[in-house]
């Protein structure tokens, strides 16, 4: 029999599923990544299936996964409808400036005191695994514009931000970790050249990128004085992903960021017409192609774990990955927060709701390509990290964000206040 007719019935039946599973599982402690993981370990027993193990296809994993985390930080920045500033997203620099950074520190050393890593493959698992997943972490993130930043609570707005920018914000440590790798020792002189090009350079090519072609094209989507050029008014949702391709494709040509500049050019189209239709439409279409995509995606990881993706995996890498799950990042990230505008179960919640995923996956790949690391290993306890925050955040999310909503509400029936997002809990 022909391997392409299963292929065409798997990725049709998985779509379908992914169109459907959404309507069943919306109020049930299930996610539809759990679903997809699960079925994807099913398909990986069973016998005669082509080998689909990430090492075995670095690049095919590298681009795929590169896509679907590039469309799905597009769908982030449309989604925020509070303004950026200082104060209003006081939150997520401290998610991005402290609690990434020290996440990234204390996994790296866990890896090395406990797993056994070499330091630069270390280093690696720590950038790899610190990103809250844009991809995966749904549940917890804002749905639809809304046009209405008042509308958004802390807990949503501060993951959506948080997944947004950090993709691209834990790169220098990526970067760093492949320059130990290839040789460069841990001196002033590597640190002084990381710094320049990897953190400063790169960072802030993605940055400038994002916010031209994000002011650009929204000035001419929305306000062109020919007709014919405002796109908004048609309510094309495909443009979304041409502004996605060009922001990243620009960004990286230019040795910038690209997932920064995505991201940013998201949120600066965003703030030319934050009411407007155009962005209800355009992150529907971007969400249902993230949605197929990350299907298909977590199907192949759900396989490659069935035929031996964890086989390299020892006690001691389980030990990392669930310290870093169940420990470093929801102490981190709670301590972090103290002071904030969020309340006390809000910081809870933010904390403990990293969600590792796809995000991990690509900057694993990326690595691999550009240095000798142990990547039979990393590729086991990056694949176990993902499947265990998949199902434990996948398992608790619903009870606990409709818990949080549920006290939300009975907080502002007893309180003057307007402001549903800010009110501490």
């Amino acid at each position: 029999m022909s391997l392409a007719p299963v292929l065409f019935a798997v990725a049709g039946g998985s779509a379908l599923l992914a169109a459907v599973l959404p309507r069943l599982l919306h109020d049930k402690p299930f996610s539809l990544p759990m679903t997809f993981l699960g079925v994807g370990v099913l398909l990986g027993a069973v016998p005669g299936l082509p080998d689909v193990q990430p090492l075995a296809h670095s690049t095919i994993t590298k681009h795929v996964t590169e896509i679907v985390v590039i469309i799905a930080l597009m769908g982030a920045g449309l989604a925020l409808d509070r303004p950026v500033g200082w104060r209003r997203w006081a939150t997520t620099w401290r998610l991005i400036l402290i609690v990434m950074p020290v996440c990234i520190a204390l996994t790296a050393l866990a890896g090395v005191l406990i797993g056994g890593l070499p330091l630069a493959a270390a280093i690696l698992l720590g950038a790899v695994l610190a990103p809250t997943d844009p991809v995966l972490a749904g549940d917890v993130q804002v749905g639809e514009p809304a046009g209405d930043e008042e509308a958004e609570d802390e807990v949503r707005f501060a993951l959506t931000s948080e997944a947004g920018l950090n993709d691209g914000a834990a790169f220098p440590a990526v970067h760093l970790a492949v320059a130990l790798a290839t040789g460069a020792g841990l001196s002033l002189a590597t640190l002084g050249s990381w710094a320049l090009e990897d953190v400063l350079w790169r960072g802030g090519v993605g940055l400038l990128v994002g916010l031209a072609v994000g002011k650009g094209l929204g000035r001419l989507f929305f306000r062109a004085r020919l007709r014919v050029l405002r796109l908004a008014d048609d309510v094309e949702g495909f443009t979304a992903l041409a502004v996605t391709f060009l922001a990243y494709g620009v960004a990286e040509l230019l040795h910038g960021y690209g997932f920064v500049a995505v991201f940013v050019a998201a949120v600066a189209i965003k703030s030319h017409e934050r009411s407007h239709d155009a962005h209800v439409v355009a992150h529907g279409f971007v969400e249902q192609v993230e949605r197929m995509l990350t299907a298909w995606l977590l199907l192949l990881l759900g396989a490659a774990m069935a035929d031996g993706l964890l086989k390299p995996l020892t006690w001691e890498l389980v030990g990392v990955a669930v310290l870093l799950v169940v420990v470093i990042r929801p102490v981190v990230g709670v301590l972090s927060l103290a002071g904030t505008s969020a309340g006390r179960w809000e910081r809870r919640v933010i904390g403990i709701y990293g969600v590792r995923g796809i995000g991990s996956l690509y900057y694993l790949a990326f690595a691999l390509d550009h240095g000798p690391f142990p990547g039979r290993e990393l590729w086991a306890v990056v694949g176990f990290t993902v499947a265990l925050s998949v199902v434990l955040h996948g398992i608790t999310a619903t009870p606990v964000v409709a818990r949080l909503d549920a006290a939300r509400r009975r907080k502002m029936a007893t309180t003057d206040h307007d402001d549903l997002g800010r009110v501490n809990i």
